[in-house]
């Protein structure tokens, strides 16, 4: 059984690399429209991850890998997301909508030792899925075309180590490497004429960094009452974007517009980026109750950076997100109860975008909330079961014939934990 999982996350890592993910049509700047984070247990809590300790031994929080004094036991975690996108602008009273669904998370941690644990994951880290067409009419009756059209994925897998320190500080690092291929197209068309003109923008990426984190908890034993600390920052940027620009003109030979044909190259390029992922720092703090409830403030910062977008430089503003959330489990030996047992998790959040367009900031607001149903046989020691996550929001706006995006994300995920992969010896 144990053997089946690990085949398991072979098979669906592959899988993962060619997802092809819904997202915004903000999607079309830079490296795509990035996922905050796409576990269940963060984004259920608003996406607050710095300061949280799971007081369970069964969940590894990679976001902070110095929050892992708990973590007992050997995790495997398969998480899916399906993500609904509603679209609405005032150019012409345009609506739309977008749904896709794809597995959003895969992990395995286990402890190395009582004071030394280790996790690695794999998950999608932003992606480019979008297709756009504006038509004009000129004054000469003809029509002019512009037509975007963006795909790709650009994954992550992770390796984090934690070390307890004492009873109260923690440490952790986690490597960071990114990799995918992104693409994207910009078409000029005249109804009046044969030939097409279009800018090819195809990325190749390779990169690495590091985050390292710190946490500290203070455990009052006569009330259970705790108080943690965290903060995090990535840096350390290793990068290696391939980007080939190609403008040319054509036609296509084929009714579904994939095949160029009497193509003549106007200009062509190649450059090499190292500035992909700017420096990130987060800092937390939370307070609750031991095995009961737990509440959390976080901010996180994202240095803005300059990016290549069709042949031109795009600047990205320094960016920030404000999260609140927690989770409550009412009363977990009550076993004539099973909803006593459930943990509830809540959370909402402000992000302030690094993109600004016709004046306006993209910013982004949400609210989520989500349930840990746990197996009949798990106990609170083996906090094994099934993952349920909502989160609703909204980003952009309608000003100056801007895009609004409302969203609807719901995920679904097995969270299997036990003492996997040890052997007991007996005298």
């Amino acid at each position: 059984m144990k053997k089946i999982f690990v085949l398991s996350l072979i098979s669906v890592g592959y899988f993962l690399n060619a997802q092809n993910l819904s997202n915004s049509p903000y999607a079309t700047y830079g490296i795509g429209d990035v996922k905050y984070d796409n576990t269940i247990e963060t984004t259920s809590m608003g996406g607050i991850s710095t300061a949280f300790i799971s007081d369970f031994t069964s969940n590894f929080n990679f976001a902070n890998p110095a929050n892992n004094a708990n973590f007992e036991l050997t995790s495997i975690k398969l998480e899916a997301t399906n993500e609904n996108n509603y679209f609405k602008t005032n150019y012409n009273n345009t609506k739309s909508t977008k749904h896709s669904t794809y597995l959003s998370n895969i992990s395995i941690a286990f402890p190395l030792s009582p004071k030394l644990k280790m996790g690695i994951s794999y998950q999608p880290y932003s992606s480019k899925s979008y297709e756009i067409i504006h038509r004009d009419t000129l004054s000469a009756g003809n029509i002019r075309a512009n037509r975007f059209k963006g795909s790709g994925t650009l994954n992550t897998v992770q390796m984090a180590l934690g070390y307890k320190v004492n009873d109260k500080l923690a440490v952790g690092a986690r490597a960071n490497y990114y990799f995918g291929n992104l693409y994207d197209l910009n078409e000029l068309a005249y109804s009046n004429a044969e030939l097409i003109n279009g800018y090819e923008t195809r990325n190749s990426i390779h990169n690495f960094n590091f985050t390292l984190g710190a946490s500290y908890q203070k455990l009052n034993t006569s009330t259970d009452r705790k108080l943690t600390i965290g903060a995090t920052t990535t840096f350390g940027n290793t990068s290696n974007m391939t980007t080939d620009y190609v403008n040319s003109t054509y036609f296509y030979s084929d009714a579904g517009a994939t095949v160029k044909s009497n193509e003549s190259i106007i200009d062509q390029k190649n450059t090499k980026s190292k500035n992909l992922l700017p420096l990130q720092a987060s800092l937390g703090v939370g307070y609750g109750e031991e095995n009961k409830w737990f509440l959390s403030l976080q901010g996180d910062y994202k240095k803005g950076e300059n990016i290549n977008y069709f042949g031109n430089t795009l600047d990205l503003q320094d960016s920030y997100r404000i999260s609140a959330g927690g989770w409550y489990l009412p009363n977990y030996n009550n076993f004539r109860s099973y909803f006593s047992r459930i943990v509830y998790r809540y959370g909402a959040f402000y992000e302030k975008g690094s993109l600004q367009i016709a004046g306006q900031n993209i910013n982004k607001v949400g609210v989520s909330a989500g349930v840990l149903l746990p197996f009949k046989n798990s106990s609170i020691t083996r906090m094994s079961g099934l993952e349920l996550g909502l989160e609703v929001g909204k980003r952009g706006t309608t000003k100056n014939n801007l895009i609004n995006q409302n969203f609807v994300n719901l995920r679904v995920g097995f969270n299997f934990a036990d003492k996997w992969f040890r052997k007991t010896l007996y005298n």
